[in-house]
């Protein structure tokens, strides 16, 4: 199975992709960390999201970028925290791709296979009617392309809202999802 997860910040999201995670996979979970250690404020978001996992049975892959295929154990639940989070990495990096959108695209497709499930946590960032730089335009364009597509090809999308998800695509698992 392909999900996407969106919400906003403070939504519930996380938390309610690492349940659906655990609920889907008996077997291994890997729990693929994009945020890329730089300041007190993302080493605070780092730390707070190592907690909020322990103790279930995650294993990690801190990752900024891509992995290679062979970094994913095959058969294995992943669930990719965060789409934003790599997407700036990769458009924000001193050698940005030419097309950012498809360099993201062209990574999840080699990885798919590999995946007996993968969870893409993202987030909604386009309802605020805010005017940005042309830097942070670029991001949000993208991000949206990227969650438009992503949600053309998922099998199930859900916004989390107050954490509780809203169905958009696809039928919730049938079984119970720990909060």
């Amino acid at each position: 199975m392909l999900a996407l997860i969106t919400g906003g910040s403070g939504s519930g999201k996380s938390a309610w992709a690492e349940g659906l995670t655990t609920a889907l996979c008996p077997g291994e979970k890997i729990y693929w960390a994009t945020m890329a250690p730089g300041g007190a404020e993302a080493d605070k978001r780092i730390a707070r999201h190592r907690s909020l996992r322990a103790g279930k049975g995650f294993s990690t892959l801190e990752r900024p970028g891509i992995p290679t295929p062979e970094e994913i154990p095959a058969g294995s639940t992943v669930l990719l925290e965060d789409l934003s989070n790599l997407l700036a990495n990769l458009l924000f990096s001193p050698e940005p791709p030419t097309d950012p959108v498809s360099a993201v695209l062209e990574g999840l497709n080699t990885l798919l296979p590999r995946c007996g499930h993968l969870i893409i946590v993202s987030n909604e960032i386009f309802s605020d009617g805010r005017s940005y730089d042309p830097d942070t335009t670029a991001f949000v364009t993208a991000l949206a392309a990227l969650n438009r597509e992503l949600a053309q090809r998922a099998d199930l999308v859900a916004e989390v809202v107050c954490g509780l998800p809203l169905v958009l695509k696809g039928a919730l698992p049938p079984c119970e999802i720990p909060s």
